[in-house]
């Protein structure tokens, strides 16, 4: 009943709730993400929602207009604090999760909910008949702002282990589960906890299970 019907009834009312405090926000930073260099104050890309859906996930830009060309020098992509993609305004709203908001727009929608695995990027996730069972079931709920993931380990985790938690949520989504994932997300951005990938995460730290 929870599953199917409540949460996403959950979601609508929180999301209309939530609406005029992203108004708010958006009033302030809309400027800020202009004038940091003079490009759009959104950033949209398709995601894989559930049963896999493709659809258009919204967020605050965080990231230079050429943040594509900056690479480090063997072509990967950075990830830590020094991110030199970054604006100065996107640092400031990515550690208080300021650029997640407007997905509310997204849950209202019915794209997302306010919990869930995290909406990953299509080239992830070729050939969804071919996947395999753990991506599959990964996928069998809708894509959350925060998830069991974001909320207690955020990027401190490789892959393996953000696919594993996010499978053991889409095995037991319960009301005390999301709201325990909801809770610890707050606390998470208050203490600025596990921003960056840490430099000795390996596969088999903290699992959910």
């Amino acid at each position: 009943m929870y599953k199917h019907f409540i949460k996403r009834a959950l979601d609508i009312l929180v999301s209309v709730v939530a609406l005029p405090f992203f108004a708010l926000i958006y009033i302030f930073l809309a400027p800020a993400i202009y004038l940091s260099d003079k490009g759009p104050v959104f950033y949209t890309a398709p995601r894989l929602g559930m049963n896999g859906k493709v659809f258009n996930m919204y967020k605050f830009r965080s990231m230079k207009v050429n943040a594509p060309d900056i690479r480090n020098a063997d072509g990967s992509t950075f990830n830590s604090a020094n991110d030199p993609r970054v604006t100065k305004i996107g640092r400031l709203i990515r550690k208080t999760s300021l650029d997640e908001t407007p997905q509310l727009i997204n849950v209202l929608k019915g794209d997302m909910s306010l919990v869930g695995p995290r909406a990953h990027l299509i080239t992830n996730y070729k050939g969804y008949d071919a996947l395999d069972d753990m991506r599959k079931k990964r996928i069998s709920v809708r894509p959350g702002i925060t998830g069991y993931s974001q909320a207690y380990y955020r990027n401190s985790i490789p892959m393996e282990e953000k696919i594993k938690n996010d499978c053991y949520y889409a095995e037991h989504v319960s009301f005390a589960l999301d709201l325990k994932i909801l809770v610890k997300t707050f606390t998470s951005v208050l203490r600025h906890e596990n921003i960056y990938v840490s430099s000795d995460a390996r596969p088999g730290s903290g699992s959910a299970k």
